[in-house]
């Protein structure tokens, strides 16, 4: 069952964060063979939160990786939002042709409830690192849609989604995390 897990920083939490960066990263290799995507949403070089999608068998497991996750214990996160996703592309962000740099890189996360929108995979794929659904525990309710995309800028990034059709659209800057080799 995959999974998508966006972390949200608590103001002011930096110092903390970077503290426990051994920590992160040593929970985080754990989790390396499930990893579909991961990385920091960031304002200019600040994080401000951190996106991990995730394999996982079953919800409890995903609560577990959620708030077990040392940044999440010690306070430098704000709010979790943990979500089953579906993963349209059927790949992983190491995979997208695109590469790890160039471009602007964004997460999309389209919030709504009722009728299901943009489930398919949008007709022009090149840009879209990760495309999916997101679902409630039964992994058939429809929460929203989420996707990690290069675009020249929000706005474009925001228009992968009907946007018309959710109730929130949030958009992040994000980058590929990840350990660089």
């Amino acid at each position: 069952m995959e999974f998508l897990c966006y972390h949200s920083d608590r103001p002011g939490s930096m110092a903390l964060r970077d503290e426990l960066l051994p920590e992160h990263w040593s929970y985080m290799d754990r989790y390396a063979a499930e990893m579909i995507a991961r990385g920091p949403t960031v304002v200019g070089d600040t994080p401000t939160g951190s996106v991990h999608i995730v394999d996982l068998p079953d919800p409890a497991a995903a609560r577990a990786f959620a708030f077990e996750e040392p940044n999440y214990q010690a306070g430098v996160y704000r709010d979790v939002m943990l979500r089953r996703w579906h993963n349209t592309l059927g790949r992983t962000m190491w995979d997208f042709p695109g590469g790890r740099t160039g471009g602007n890189r964004y997460l999309v996360l389209g919030l709504g409830a009722g009728q299901a929108v943009d489930l398919a995979v949008p007709p022009d794929p090149d840009e879209l690192i990760a495309y999916g659904p997101l679902l409630a525990d039964d992994g058939v309710t429809w929460l929203g849609t989420a996707a990690l995309l290069r675009a020249p800028n929000p706005e474009a990034a925001r228009a992968v989604l009907t946007v018309d059709r959710y109730a929130d659209i949030e958009v992040h800057n994000w980058q590929f995390g990840g350990r660089q080799s």
